[in-house]
């Protein structure tokens, strides 16, 4: 996925109320600008870090700039945007890069399913076969390894939840990290974080349910999934 236009930089000054982000420029002025990403952003919003955002060009829009990428440890990007991590994901199996979600003739996005409500990112069907899709994003790295999740997720654990439903009933579930850091070698449960997450994601693999990762290029011109990690239970 390219970016078009061209992504602006600039310094984070803060991060806050969650959704908003100060930035300070390279002429000096400071802007506020959106932060799409709800969770804890740990180690992706030091004060001081080097920062790039898109334009919406939409003067209406009250925060007009979103933040898409932040400078890391060792000088490795992250892309903080949630809101790509499908948009990658689904760009990635059309172009034929994810070898192990090929060969369904649909794909359909945001489709209801469950006993709790929920909604799967993707649900590919081929003949009567269907595969459940949901993609994490993960930003959060420490040395070569990442982690997921960045903060205490009940959500996260409920869509588990599900995934072990729809392989108990004979179809396909598969969790897919979508790994926005260029630093990282490896996909890991936060069990530091979220312990019951870690559990639960254990007890999902056991249960059928298939647990890949998917590493991005990230440049400030474009973000794209380029290659597997491994993911250690």
């Amino acid at each position: 996925m390219k970016f078009s236009p061209p992504l602006s930089s600039g310094v984070l000054i803060r991060r806050y109320k969650r959704f908003l982000a100060d930035v300070s420029l390279d002429d000096g002025t400071e802007i506020t600008i959106h932060c799409p990403n709800t969770g804890s952003m740990k180690n992706c919003n030091d004060p001081e870090s080097h920062v790039w955002f898109s334009d919406s060009g939409n003067p209406k829009r009250k925060y007009r700039h979103t933040w898409e990428i932040v400078a890391v440890d060792d000088g490795e990007l992250a892309g903080i945007n949630t809101g790509l991590a499908n948009k990658l994901v689904q760009e990635a199996i059309e172009g034929g890069l994810i070898k192990e979600l090929q060969h369904y003739e649909t794909l359909r996005r945001e489709v209801k399913y469950g006993e709790e409500n929920s909604r799967i990112d993707f649900l590919l069907e081929n003949k009567g076969k269907r595969c459940y899709v949901e993609v994490k994003n993960v930003t959060l790295g420490e040395g070569s390894i990442a982690y997921f999740p960045d903060s205490v997720t009940a959500r996260g654990q409920k869509h588990l939840r599900e995934l072990i439903s729809v392989v108990a009933a004979g179809d396909r579930a598969v969790l897919l990290f979508c790994v926005q850091h260029t630093g990282v070698t490896e996909v890991r449960p936060a069990d530091s974080i979220d312990s019951q997450y870690g559990k639960v994601l254990r007890e999902a693999s056991l249960a059928g349910v298939e647990i890949i990762a998917w590493q991005a290029k990230i440049t400030p011109e474009e973000i794209r999934l380029i290659k597997p990690l491994p993911v250690i239970l």
